[in-house]
């Protein structure tokens, strides 16, 4: 399965890896057909966990390597990492900005973005689909710079990356459903809203791996643009998430084993 998997275009390769994310989304929404409820101190070392993994791929798997790519610039080898993080969180700014959601746990009085009359379900789905944008675009950024040929992308790292987002996708898919569930719908209708918040990895995954085969120079700039894209997702929402239930300490310990996990997995493996 491996040699079949290798011999496949970077690009659908890419689209393989987001149908694997989406899955473990889905897997983790499937929890709802078990349980109507889910307890808070389960759910928020989960989210931390989440956090953790994104934060060490956001390094080992995207600036790291951005910032190799680059060392042929010198004493400013750090100008397309730069660029290419800030540019990430200030599209997720933007994007968060204008697409009305709402975060978990919160009153639908508190949704942001632009006014609208969304259902609270549709508001929630919409915040965790943001969550996955940067995610898709990472994994499909990640095959697509094995395309390049480059000596700091690795077939192994790519996949690495692709297992590490989708084990943190798992309690990401829960968290939607679950409450949901709590709040009168039924069982198959919040799973299939949980596993709804997955569906844009795949298509952002190819979109981020066609993109840099075309543009091969963009590479460290799309590299670290996932990264930074990520890395607002975790301060400005999962770790607040995380951290909102008196359970803090807890969390920062899921935070801990996330990180390790992914640093293990792409030193590992990459």
């Amino acid at each position: 399965m491996y040699t079949a998997f290798t011999e496949l275009s970077p690009v659908m390769q890419a689209f393989l890896a987001g149908l694997f994310t989406w899955g473990v989304t889905a897997l983790g929404a499937a929890l709802v057909f078990l349980t109507k409820s889910f307890s808070r101190k389960a759910l928020d070392v989960m989210l931390g966990f989440a956090a953790g993994v994104m934060i060490a791929a956001s390094f080992w798997s995207l600036l790291a390597p951005a910032l190799e790519m680059s060392e042929h610039l010198g004493r400013w080898s750090f100008v397309p990492a730069a660029v290419g993080f800030v540019l990430g969180a200030l599209f997720l700014r933007l994007v968060d900005m204008l697409l009305p959601h709402l975060h978990l746990h919160n009153p639908i009085e508190h949704a942001e973005g632009l006014p609208s009359t969304w259902q609270r379900s549709t508001l929630l789905v919409t915040a965790i689909t943001l969550h996955n944008i940067p995610e898709g675009l990472a994994v499909g950024v990640a095959f697509g710079a094995v395309a390049a040929d480059l000596p700091s992308a690795s077939l192994a790292g790519a996949m690495a990356l692709a297992l590490g987002i989708g084990i943190q996708n798992f309690p990401e898919g829960t968290a939607v459903s679950v409450p949901l569930r709590r709040e009168g719908f039924s069982r198959m209708k919040a799973f299939l809203f949980g596993q709804a918040s997955g569906m844009v990895e795949p298509i952002a995954a190819v979109i981020g791996a066609a993109a840099v085969i075309w543009a091969q120079p963009l590479l460290p700039y799309a590299l670290a643009f996932a990264a930074g894209a990520m890395i607002f997702v975790v301060v400005e929402e999962v770790i607040p998430e995380s951290q909102g239930s008196g359970y803090g300490d807890l969390a920062t310990m899921g935070v801990i084993a996330g990180f390790t996990l992914m640093m293990t997995l792409d030193v590992a493996l990459g």
